[in-house]
């Protein structure tokens, strides 16, 4: 079956004033699964919501015509409850604070990965629209995560971990199989206004794999089962970290 044939997963709003952004987010999300309408301004935006079903909207915060703070609280006038995520200039911390704080969802930097983009849109949806009687589960390998209840479990064994080890893996979850640089780290787990160093990412990469990583730490006694738990946080040195099942 095509990806044509398929049932969406859910309807987006790509809201953007540049074309290439545009073009190239709506093309890679519905090739993700997605169904996807655009738009150049706000106006437009809220024009789209009058006439569709939205699920999820991903918005730039500078517009032509009003920014996308403006936009995010004419939509939610509308849905309350509509999700959204921001898009903003990498180093704009101020932007980012101020996008969570009235109300966003997330945010995603320019100039931004595909994959990570497909990755906070899934991550959003199963936390705002969680499948009835489903708890919004991240799953990797035998590393399960609950995200309502803060439950981490691997090979079926509970682990306890700090609020910020929590954020932590999480951002590793969700970019699974791909490298993620210390600055990244920093910029979505120690909420944008870290001014201490940035060896903090070595120092909970560390805590985390002794909890993760570790048979002892699990609890696994059996020698057959402690070598049969495969590492899955590994260092990519001068580049940074990535979660993977390497055999």
């Amino acid at each position: 079956m095509s990806t044509a044939d398929q049932t969406p997963e859910a309807t987006l709003l790509v809201v953007d004033d540049e074309p290439s952004i545009r073009e190239l987010l709506s093309a890679s999300l519905r090739f993700a699964g997605f169904s996807v309408l655009t738009a150049a301004d706000g106006h437009e935006a809220l024009h789209h919501q009058s006439g569709s079903q939205i699920d999820l909207v991903v918005l730039d915060i500078m517009l032509p015509d009003m920014d996308g703070f403006e936009v995010l609280r004419r939509l939610r006038e509308r849905d309350p409850e509509l999700p959204v995520l921001f898009l903003t200039a990498r180093d704009d911390i101020k932007d980012k604070v101020q996008g969570l704080t009235v109300g966003g969802d997330d945010y995603i930097t320019k100039p931004f990965s595909l994959e990570e983009v497909v990755a906070r849109i899934r991550a959003v949806l199963r936390r705002t629209h969680p499948a009835e009687g489903e708890a919004p589960i991240l799953q990797y390998a035998d590393l399960q995560l609950n995200e309502d209840s803060y439950e981490v479990h691997r090979a079926g064994r509970s682990v306890e971990l700090s609020p910020t080890e929590f954020k932590l893996l999480r951002y590793l979850m969700i970019n699974a199989e791909r490298v993620v640089s210390k600055m990244q780290i920093l910029d979505h787990v120690w909420d944008y206004n870290w001014d201490g160093e940035i060896s903090i990412v070595e120092s909970y990469i560390s805590y985390l794999r002794r909890k993760v990583d570790s048979p002892e730490n699990l609890g696994i006694t059996d020698p057959d089962e402690a070598r049969a738990l495969t590492p899955l946080i590994h260092t990519k040195r001068g580049i940074g970290y990535v979660l993977r099942a390497e055999k």
